[in-house]
């Protein structure tokens, strides 16, 4: 195991020997091209949501069979991420990028061509597959591009309004295609993506230099891709099903205890898939944990808003894919916005618990939606909130979480990141359908379910869930404010002149 390097009083010192070479002058070019991958990926999440309804007409499988057309995705992406980053490793950063980009069109355009529900969960649980190699090598390749501090903050807003609002951007073009053309043109639309990203990952990415090259560690991929897919499996049963079935607690406990004996071979094996030293940094643990509440908030946010606008409201597919650009918007103004003004000054920490504080007043907004209400005033006001919010903590968040990786394990580092992140959009789905099921139940037990009761029990299980994420960002943002260092600029994580501290604000 190699030693990463650290200056004194902090961890979070790069291991990048060619820090002060010069650029690529392609270095923005390349970026957009990492930009279309991502949010190729993370659109991919969402978008099928909304065609759901017409993919079930079409194909004719049940309702307890339509959550595994989003969860086969969820499946194979989360469970595979970190042997997708290390193979990235192994393999090479641009040749994972290009495979990854081939094999996912590949799978969509089987999905596209459906004629069976086999069939299409098939492709959904390949496009994970080539999801988890794909975008562990497109944020390490971010990493590796921009050294510069300053460059590389501009990069990762980029980076992270990209990853952060891509879901509203899915339910939108996932809404506009299916009521203009077919549920199966939401799979198709990947080819798109695809063709522009290889053309550029061809033409942009350099060729590595030959390196040695970690070796794969076997038991503690076994160990952390089973876990996560027992843990990930577990947490999209416990939203349809409830959390006291036998079976859905014995997977998340086996789960449980393959992720702790993955923990404990890693602080033993020569060549570990996850070294500890990436995640038990006090920096990029606190920003790994920013991550992943951000990710249990914003997939609720996404999946019961949507039915908010469409059970409650009425909108068609693509008024609501329309009511949630402003929220989409806002998060990448917020993301962009972070390295520039104010923001652009001051450190790490005040952007993440700002975030998290905007956030958690914007589900506290959106908690008192009505169904009859104007949206400007019932609605937007929380978007707006929640999509700045969002912005600011991805953005700076996502940064710190790759601070100081060793450039041989950037490829895991950046899996790590993005794990956290698919983990918590499971965990966020899952706890906040039971919530919200649980509010609906108690507002009509005992009483006739007649059409106003329901409406208005689906209107409390909405306050419930919006609740719900209100007080995990509030705890989110008391969390970072004591556990992240005071003073950790994110443009100066990444090696302060003379191997100082970064001075404290």
């Amino acid at each position: 195991m190699s030693a990463e390097p650290t200056r004194p009083g902090t961890s979070t010192t790069p291991a990048v020997p060619d820090a002060a070479a010069r650029p690529d002058p392609r270095r923005w070019w390349i970026l957009a091209v990492i930009g279309i991958a991502q949010l190729m990926v993370v659109l991919d999440a969402t978008i099928v949501n909304i065609a759901l309804p017409s993919a079930q007409a079409d194909l004719g499988f049940s309702d307890d069979q339509r959550q595994w057309v989003v969860t086969a995705y969820a499946l194979t992406f989360g469970s595979l991420l970190l042997l997708g980053g290390r193979l990235a490793d192994l393999f090479g950063r641009r040749r994972a990028f290009l495979i990854g980009q081939v094999g996912f069109a590949a799978a969509s355009a089987l999905g596209g061509a459906a004629a069976t529900f086999g069939v299409l969960v098939t492709a959904r649980a390949l496009q994970g597959v080539f999801a988890a190699l794909l975008a562990p090598a497109a944020l390490s390749l971010l990493t590796t591009t921009f050294s510069a501090p300053a460059e590389r903050a501009k990069a990762f807003g980029v980076f992270g309004a990209l990853a952060a609002s891509g879901g509203a951007v899915g339910l939108l073009l996932g809404g506009v295609l299916t009521e203009h053309l077919s549920w199966r043109s939401t799979m198709y639309v990947n080819l798109l993506f695809a063709a522009v990203a290889v053309i550029g990952g061809v033409l942009l990415l350099k060729r590595p230099a030959p390196t040695t090259p970690p070796r794969l560690d076997l038991p503690g991929t076994v160990l952390a891709s089973s876990g996560l897919f027992c843990l990930v499996y577990g947490l999209a049963k416990s939203g349809p099903h409830g959390w006291p079935t036998l079976r859905i607690l014995a997977c998340l406990a086996a789960g449980a205890v393959l992720l702790a004996a993955f923990i404990w071979w890693q602080r033993l094996s020569a060549h570990p898939l996850l070294p500890l030293r990436i995640v038990l940094d006090r920096v990029r643990g606190t920003a790994l944990a920013s991550v992943f509440i951000t990710g249990v908030g914003m997939f609720g946010v996404f999946l019961f808003l949507t039915y908010y606008f469409q059970h409650a409201r009425g909108y068609s597919p693509a008024q609501t894919g329309l009511a949630f650009m402003p929220m989409s918007g806002c998060t990448m103004i917020g993301a962009i916005g972070s390295n520039m003004g104010l923001f652009g000054k001051i450190g790490g920490r005040p952007r993440i618990v700002t975030g998290m504080v905007l956030s958690a007043c914007g589900m506290a907004w959106l908690a008192n939606v009505t169904a009859t209400g104007p949206y400007v005033l019932d609605v937007l006001p929380g978007q707006v909130a929640t999509g700045l919010g969002m912005g600011l903590i991805t953005a700076a968040a996502m940064n710190l979480g790759t601070a100081g990786v060793d450039p041989r394990d950037a490829g895991v580092g950046s899996a790590t990141v993005n794990a956290m992140r698919q983990t918590g959009g499971s965990v966020g789905t899952a706890l906040m359908s039971a919530l919200g099921a649980g509010a609906v139940a108690r507002s009509l037990a005992g009483r006739q379910p007649t059409p106003e009761r329901l409406a208005r029990a689906a209107l409390e299980g909405y306050h419930t869930v919006f609740t719900a994420s209100a007080v995990l960002f509030a705890a989110g943002a008391v969390l970072t404010l004591f556990l992240l260092p005071g003073g950790l600029s994110v443009q100066r994580t990444h090696g302060a002149p003379g191997g100082r501290r970064p001075s404290a604000r």
